[in-house]
C-alpha cells in the first residue's frame, strides 16, 4: 500500500483498538480498487476523544472516522446533524465533516445487523427478539428491529436502569409503530423468543459464562452473536451444538461497508463492495493471529 501527501485518511478510533477489524476490511477495498486512502487504527480514551475528534476533522486530508468501543454514545453528543437512526439510537458509529464543515454522524450497526438476518432468510417483522445488553450496539439494533416491525424488543442487561433507558428511547422513536413493544426484562431466558441476540461482553474472555441458558432456546429460533473475536463465539458454537440457527458477527460489518463508503464519499465503491460482499465475508472468517477483543464496528458494545 503506498500513502503519500495525498492519500485520504481514515481512522477507525476504540478503546482498546487490538482487536479492531474495519482497518482491515476497508484497507483492502480500497488497495483492491486502486483508491488513494487508508484507515488507520487510532485508541483514544473517553476523556480524550472530543479533543481528537476536533483535531482530526481539522484536516482535509481526513476524510472521516469509524468509532468503535467505547464511544458511540458519547459521540453522539458531539456531531451537530446525525441521521434519524442516530438520534433515535443516541448513537453514532460513523463522523465526517460536511461542506459547510459542520460535523455530520450516522450509525450503521442495526442497519448491517438487519441486512445480515435478510441475507440468511431471516425477516424480523412480527417476529419477538430477546437482546442482551444495553450498551451503544445494543441500542442501534433494538432500534433498527423497531423500525423493520419486531412485534417484541425484550432488553436485558444486568443494569436493569441502561436496559430501562434504551427500552424507552425505543418506544420514543417508534411511538405508532404497529404492534412493536420494547421493554426491559428481569432475566436472560431466552425461552418463547425467535430471535436471541447477544450484544455484550460476554464471550470475550475465557470463562465468561455464555449470553444465555442454551437449552432454553426455542427449536425454531434464530440466534446471532455480534461478538467479533474467536470466531464461532462459545455461544455460537453451543447454539449449533444444539441444531440451531446460528450466526457470527463478523457478517454485520460486511453489511455495513457499502454504507460506511456511501457516507465517506465513495458511492462507486460502495456499489463494488456490495457486489463483492462474498469476498470480505471471508476476508474476516479468517481470525487474526493478534487479535484481541471484538470489533464493535462490526461489532458490538459491551453493556
Amino acid at each position: 500500500m503506498k500513502i503519500a501527501g495525498t492519500t485520504r485518511v481514515f481512522y477507525c478510533i476504540a478503546d482498546p483498538i487490538a482487536q479492531v477489524r474495519a482497518p482491515e476490511l476497508f484497507n483492502h477495498v480500497f488497495a483492491a480498487h486502486g483508491i488513494d486512502a487508508v484507515m488507520v487504527p487510532l485508541q483514544v480514551a473517553p476523556a480524550h476523544l472530543a479533543a481528537t475528534l476536533d483535531a482530526l476533522l481539522a484536516s482535509p486530508t481526513v476524510g472521516g472516522i469509524s468509532l468503535s468501543i467505547p464511544h458511540k454514545t458519547m459521540a453522539a453528543g458531539l456531531v451537530s446533524n446525525a441521521t434519524p437512526l442516530a438520534r433515535a439510537a443516541d448513537a453514532v458509529n460513523a463522523i465526517r465533516r460536511g461542506a459547510d464543515g459542520r460535523i455530520e454522524g450516522a450509525l450503521f450497526d442495526g442497519l448491517g445487523f438487519v441486512r445480515s438476518l435478510e441475507r440468511v432468510g431471516f425477516d424480523v417483522a412480527w417476529r419477538s427478539v430477546l437482546l442482551i445488553g444495553a450498551g451503544g450496539a445494543a441500542s442501534a439494533l433494538a432500534t433498527a428491529l423497531a423500525e423493520r416491525g419486531a412485534s417484541r424488543i425484550a432488553l436485558y442487561d444486568p443494569d436493569h436502569a441502561k436496559a430501562v433507558r434504551v427500552a424507552d428511547a425505543v418506544t420514543r422513536a417508534y411511538p405508532s409503530q404497529s404492534g412493536c413493544q420494547a421493554t426491559s426484562v428481569p432475566s436472560n431466558d431466552p425461552a418463547g423468543y425467535d430471535l436471541v441476540v447477544n450484544a455484550s461482553p460476554l464471550g470475550l474472555r475465557a470463562g465468561d459464562p455464555l449470553p444465555v441458558p442454551v437449552e432454553r432456546i426455542e427449536p425454531h429460533a434464530f440466534v446471532y452473536d455480534i461478538l467479533m473475536k474467536g470466531q464461532p463465539t462459545p455461544l455460537v458454537r453451543a447454539a449449533r451444538a444444539r441444531g440451531l440457527s446460528a450466526s457470527p458477527g463478523f457478517d454485520m460489518l460486511v453489511q455495513q461497508a457499502p454504507l460506511y463508503l456511501d457516507f465517506f464519499g465513495y458511492p462507486e465503491l460502495a456499489d463494488a463492495a456490495r457486489r463483492g460482499d462474498a469476498v470480505l465475508r471471508a476476508l474476516l472468517e479468517t481470525e487474526p493471529a493478534t487479535s484481541g477483543q471484538h470489533d464493535e464496528a462490526a461489532h458490538g458494545t459491551p453493556a
